[in-house]
């Protein structure tokens, strides 16, 4: 395939992705392009530098990444060293995997070679920093320039439809005037379960408002996202008229 055929592939693959309305479909584009490339294992997920568990939440896993392992996908991905790396890179990188005396070694180089299960993984960055990354393997697979060039875009491109499609607010009941508050709730002591009660949502749309406004305003804590809220005034200080959370008039909504 010449350079110019490979450019044309990816950005007809990039177009699928980005038009994609299900997951499957983000799923099926990616294979089609990755499987040439030998790239038979995969996974998305979205991710924060500033947690102690860099995996937030995982869109996709596939593929035969254990060796027979008996341990689950989302156990792999969380404890894999190759996550954790992401933290410290600023682009794509390739890994390799082998086994050892003592078990599997995961190592971080310039070019896979050997046998063993080899990858690239991709950081996905946005406004707050580390939002996202995939990662791709196989046993055999393209690790040229070209591919890592594309594989990234892509990459990226699948985070970001994945993203839109599994977790951007849908309405007010998800949106930023619901987060608001689901904080000022939280500012005023109140617990998640009162939280949940008092606004008529389930304790899952509770956490997940509380994630998406800890990495929307690039905290850790709740604690730090409430001081930051009502410095920046999208919440008010306990203690003044408009800082008592209203209680809504709705049934809570099943998880």
């Amino acid at each position: 395939m010449t350079d110019a055929v490979a450019a044309e592939a990816a950005f007809r693959c990039t177009l699928a992705i980005e038009g994609a309305e299900t997951l499957a479909a983000i799923r099926d584009a990616l294979r089609a392009f990755a499987a040439p490339l030998g790239y038979d294992r995969f996974v998305l997920f979205s991710a924060s530098a500033v947690q102690d568990d860099v995996v937030e939440r995982i869109y996709w896993v596939e593929g035969d990444w254990f060796g027979g392992e008996p341990i689950s996908a989302e156990t792999y991905v969380r404890h894999c060293p190759v996550t954790r790396h992401i933290v410290e890179a600023r682009e794509p990188f390739f890994w390799t995997k082998t086994a050892g005396d003592s078990g599997a070694l995961y190592r971080i180089v310039r070019t896979p070679r050997g046998a063993g299960i080899h990858g690239l993984q991709v950081p996905v960055f946005g406004p707050a920093g580390l939002e996202g990354a995939m990662s791709l393997g196989g046993t055999r697979i393209d690790a040229s320039p070209q591919a890592r060039l594309a594989l990234g875009i892509l990459a990226a491109a699948a985070f970001r439809a994945a993203h839109r499609l599994l977790e951007s607010p849908a309405g007010e009941e998800t949106g930023a005037l619901s987060e608001r508050e689901v904080l000022a709730w939280a500012a005023a002591g109140r617990r998640h379960a009162e939280i949940a009660a008092g606004l008529g949502l389930s304790g899952r749309t509770v956490e997940n408002h509380m994630r998406r406004i800890r990495k929307r305003l690039g905290v850790a804590t709740t604690a730090q996202a409430i001081r930051v809220a009502i410095r920046t005034g999208e919440i008010a200080a306990c203690g003044s008229a408009r800082a008592s959370p209203r209680r809504r008039d709705r049934r809570r909504r099943p998880d």
